[in-house]
């Protein structure tokens, strides 16, 4: 495995060994120490001395079941701090097989013209791209439905792509990195912080990974590697989680946050939705076995997963409307704006997609678009008349682009559901304190993939029950991240009962030296680094802050306000630094 260097300024590429300090983190965790090594924590996050990092996890290359994850860092342009966020796709698989520990993009160009990086086993071809208006085989101004179907025209569908929309070229705080599926659909996005804009700044339009002639990364102890991933393939396939999430997606979140009064409803002012069986996973498994094709509930977003959580959503007509349709949207493009219909929130889901843009922060700057009355609550035509704006980059779509915060800012609103300026995710924090906690001190900005608590058995309406629940959900998740494990892979590496991730990291790569609990140690280096770069950017403790709001406002189905104390929020990390 090596580090990939590419100027975007020169065109130079350098292939380097893997430093030691680097060898034994990926993803997450190596995306915070190369920022944390390489990168002025103060820089412009838009300017030349940011870096964009594409790591794969540890186990990413061996197609073991939800772990082929891509990871994507860099300073966030929406939060100022460091970012890390990751999908599935065939991005991670493909560099893993290309001996790419990580790739690192450098520098800045200093014209305006746009590129294509392609990147294979011959190392790196840089080729110009077009605006569309000035010649019809450009790709500059296309969304990302139209520029993937291009890429593989021309380079064939075995690749790999990431890409970026429109929302990306305009540098939208909002902007995410599209990944190719294994159906060769841009649908699996590094959505948070802004990290599209990021590969806006760098002029490149999307990167082409060829692993042609490549091969799985070496396994130091075959045999050992096999049971340990048998044992594994076999705890998540069981686990009544997976079951439910094949069958229903990330959708059947929609009923549990209900019960919790944790969905967010009208910007964030409610905790229930009274046509909450309407968005349901309940609803979306029937729409999809009863529209005609595709009829398959589950779907999968990486070759070799097992879970299938991820779906094709379909309209009445049979037609596909988007893939896919996740919970996290259904809360924040449809519930917290008042919109009870799914194939509105699909939609516009697909639009906001075909942008390039993170459809948690989009939805949330809705709600206060809402709030600030430029739409009609429930109003699916007003949402997208002002996702059009968006496209058309009008002084009111970059401010709806760059996010929650700035639309608050700019009309003034205070119920704002942010935190370190990147929107909350769709679990109400005055209902779910534990994720509140996590909202809170997280290094990302408000994140539920940075530890998400609904599920720990504890009363999530006491303050003073949630910091445990948070640092184990912290620490578990950043190491995740580092193996390039999605959230749901949890439940199978959770229940093997004889530590299966010491296992398989042993029988990958021979490290004898392992701790027993080396998921929570890469956890909390991974969160070490992280803070230490926030520290570096000038973060203090008041940006471990819910908003004030959030603190006198009380959820009106439960009295609740957020009241974990500011104390516990302070030393919440004392004893892992």
């Amino acid at each position: 495995m090596h580090i990939w260097r590419v100027n975007a300024r020169t065109h130079e590429i350098k292939i380097e060994p893997v430093p030691e300090t680097w060898q034994r983190l990926g993803g997450r965790g190596l995306i915070a120490r190369i920022l944390v090594d390489e990168v002025d924590a103060t820089c412009d996050p838009l300017g030349a001395g940011n870096k964009l990092i594409f790591a794969p996890g540890l186990l990413v290359g061996h197609m073991l079941s939800s772990t082929d994850r891509i990871s994507i860092g860099g300073k966030s342009p929406l939060t100022g701090g460091i970012k890390e966020a990751n999908a599935g796709g065939r991005t991670g698989l493909h560099m893993a097989h290309m001996g790419i520990h990580a790739l690192v993009i450098e520098d800045q160009p200093e014209g305006d013209d746009w590129w294509v990086l392609h990147l294979s086993l011959n190392g790196a071809k840089w080729e110009q791209t077009f605006k569309v208006s000035e010649d019809p085989k450009g790709l500059v101004g296309l969304g990302v439905y139209a520029t993937a179907p291009k890429l593989l025209e021309k380079y064939g569908d075995k690749v790999a792509i990431a890409l970026i929309g429109t929302g990306g070229e305009m540098m939208m705080k909002s902007a995410g990195i599209q990944n190719i599926d294994k159906d060769k659909i841009p649908s699996r996005i590094a959505a948070r912080g802004g990290l599209g804009a990021v590969m806006g700044s760098k002029r490149i339009k999307a990167i082409v990974f060829d692993h042609a002639g490549g091969q799985k990364p070496p396994i130091v102890h075959p045999e050992a590697f096999k049971i340990a991933q048998k044992d594994y393939t076999k705890a998540v396939m069981e686990h009544p989680q997976s079951i439910t999430y094949r069958d229903y997606g990330t959708a059947a979140m929609a009923q549990l946050t209900q019960r919790f009064a944790a969905i967010p409803v009208h910007n964030f002012s409610r905790g229930t939705f009274d046509d909450v069986e309407k968005v349901s996973g309940e609803s979306l498994r029937e729409f999809t076995l009863t529209r005609g094709k595709p009829s398959d509930p589950s779907h999968a977003c990486m070759a070799g997963c097992t879970i299938k959580c991820s779906n094709v959503f379909g309209g009445e007509d049979g037609r596909i409307i988007v893939s896919p349709l996740e919970y996290e949207t259904i809360g924040l493009m449809g519930t917290n704006i008042d919109i009870n219909s799914l194939d509105a929130i699909g939609r516009l889901n697909w639009h906001v997609n075909d942008l390039g843009l993170d459809s948690i922060e989009v939805g949330a700057a809705l709600g206060v678009a809402a709030e600030a009355g430029l739409m009609q609550w429930g109003s699916e035509a007003d949402a997208q008349k002002l996702i059009d704006e968006i496209r058309a980059g009008s002084e009111l779509g970059r401010v709806l682009g760059d996010g929650a915060a700035a639309v608050g800012k700019k009309y003034n609103i205070e119920r704002v559901p942010v935190v370190k300026g990147q929107a909350m995710s769709a679990y109400e924090p005055r209902s779910i304190k534990g994720t509140g906690v996590t909202y809170a001190t997280t290094p990302q900005g408000a994140d539920h993939t940075c530890g998400l608590t609904i599920r720990a058995q504890v009363d999530h309406l006491d303050p003073n029950a949630q910091k445990t629940v948070s640092l184990n959900a912290k620490l578990n998740m950043a190491g995740y991240d580092t193996l390039g494990a999605c959230i749901f892979a949890g439940f199978g590496y959770a229940t093997t009962p004889d530590g299966v991730v010491k296992r398989l990291l042993q029988a990958r790569y021979g490290w004898d030296d392992l701790p027993d609990n080396i998921l929570q140690a890469l956890g909390k280096e991974t969160i070490k680094l992280e803070r230490e770069f926030n520290r570096r950017a000038g973060f203090t403790k008041e940006d471990d802050r819910l908003p004030k709001w959030m603190t006198e406002e009380a959820i009106p189905e439960n009295g609740s306000v957020f009241d974990v104390s500011e104390d516990v929020i302070d030393h919440f990390f004392d004893g892992i630094e």
